[in-house]
């Protein structure tokens, strides 16, 4: 799992026109209608007027835990924002801490109380039970390996709280192999461009991509630096996320195409999983 290192300057530069907005508004509706946790009104929010909750006062203990969100993969901090601020708890977890860095200093302009730990999410570590584990923007097709993805969601599955819910997006093996695999993708902006090149490996259902990154050094002159960066994400099939889910002990609950938010097909790019801890 490659971690974003120079990209991460110019991220944010290139994502701005992801609607991450329309995706909040949409995971939220899935949280509110598959899952246990309940964003808070302004001011309820743990923490939020600097008082802690009480170690013996265990009902409400249960609540902050079941009120709980973790985005795994959550980059730069752009949807984890969106989350907070419909009034969920949230806690943003990613593999750099160069994305890690951005996000903070985000979160710390706009005033809003996110906590951001540097994770890989193969590795996941929490210090309590979580309502609502969410994952987007693909960041589950960079585990590459049937064993680690299965390990990854054995991990979501021991930190649920009971009945609580995975919410995640994955690139179908469509997408990779018929409709970006082995095509250019360039994009200049007044400030930085880039050149995305794709590789599939059909083997490996693996995507590679290498990206060259030029970002303009000064304002006053036209000097620019250049950087690579190469990143692989597998390309997979709904059903082998539906056994990966039940390997894991997850109970599957649906799966929605990512663009129509209707049933997937053999057309879908990208799709949502929603699963259920069961039990540990």
């Amino acid at each position: 799992m490659e971690a974003y290192s120079d990209f991460a300057s110019v991220y944010d530069t290139f994502m701005d026109e992801t609607p991450y907005d329309v995706w909040g508004d949409f995971v939220a509706g899935l949280i509110e209608k598959y899952g246990v946790s309940k964003p808070y009104a302004e001011g309820e929010k743990p923490g939020a007027n600097g008082d802690g909750i009480e170690a013996e006062d265990t009902e409400a203990a249960l609540n902050e835990e079941r009120n709980l969100i973790v985005e795994l993969g959550c980059g730069t901090g752009s949807f984890t924002e969106i989350l907070a601020k419909k009034g969920y708890d949230i806690i943003g977890t990613d593999i750099s801490s160069d994305m890690l860095n951005i996000a903070r200093n985000k979160a710390m302009e706009q005033g809003l109380n996110i906590m951001y730990l540097e994770q890989d999410m193969r590795e996941l570590d929490l210090y309590c039970t979580a309502g609502t584990i969410v994952s987007v923007c693909d960041s589950v097709n960079y585990v590459l390996e049937d064993e680690e993805l299965i390990e990854t969601f054995k991990l979501v599955n021991n930190f649920l709280f009971p009945k609580g819910v995975f919410i995640f997006d994955f690139n179908t093996l469509h997408k990779y192999r018929d409709v970006i695999g082995d095509a250019t993708i360039a994009e200049n902006r007044e400030d930085c461009s880039f050149i995305w090149e794709n590789y599939y490996h059909e083997e490996e259902h693996v995507n590679e991509y290498d990206l060259t990154i030029f970002v303009k050094l000064s304002k006053d002159e036209e000097i620019f630096r250049k950087f690579t960066e190469t990143h692989y994400q597998r390309g997979y099939t709904l059903e082998e996320m539906k056994g990966f889910v039940a390997a894991a002990g997850l109970e599957f609950v649906t799966a929605i195409d990512a663009d129509s938010h209707k049933e997937p097909d053999e057309e879908s790019e990208r799709i949502y999983i929603v699963a259920r801890e069961q039990g540990k």
